[in-house]
């Protein structure tokens, strides 16, 4: 029986810290489905499509690992790829306390539960927000994020 999980996110952009929690993930599951998650009230800093191919171009060397784009609610997007759990990746006690009652209500609506995977020590400073100001400001980003992010991020400046 395969197993899948759903790594949701708005990835803008991935970090380091993400693409951890999907080799990791990806050691545990059959399928890992890493679903960029928009919502169209925000505005990213790096387009939904362009997200999507840094990640595909980035998780590239693991087998059994998607990438998607998806709108609506989490559970809606978990029956859509048939999967069997979401992994969360939690760097902190803030991280878990908001994402602790969101995993509850997941599995109150849909059943599905919710792994949450503490961050590797290496890599649980790194934020998409601190990124993202780190690169806006003209600073290096190369150790934070995959190369294929990098070069997304370069081109925007």
């Amino acid at each position: 029986m395969t197993t899948t999980a759903l790594l949701p996110g708005s990835y803008d952009p991935l970090t380091n810290g993400h693409l951890d929690v999907v080799r990791r993930a990806a050691a545990l599951y059959d399928r890992v489905v890493v679903a960029v998650v928009h919502n169209p009230a925000k505005t990213g800093t790096l387009e939904v499509p362009v997200r999507v191919r840094v990640i595909e171009e980035s998780v590239a060397d693991l087998p059994g690992v998607e990438v998607s784009a998806h709108t609506g609610l989490l559970v809606d997007v978990a029956r859509a790829v048939g999967a069997d759990v979401v992994v969360k990746g939690i760097r902190s006690e803030t991280d878990y306390a908001y994402e602790h009652p969101m995993a509850a209500m997941n599995r109150h609506l849909s059943g599905i539960e919710t792994l949450l995977l503490p961050a590797d020590g290496a890599v649980a400073h790194i934020s998409s927000t601190l990124v993202r100001q780190i690169s806006a400001a003209g600073g290096d980003v190369t150790e934070l994020v995959p190369e294929p992010v990098r070069r997304a991020l370069t081109e925007l400046s």
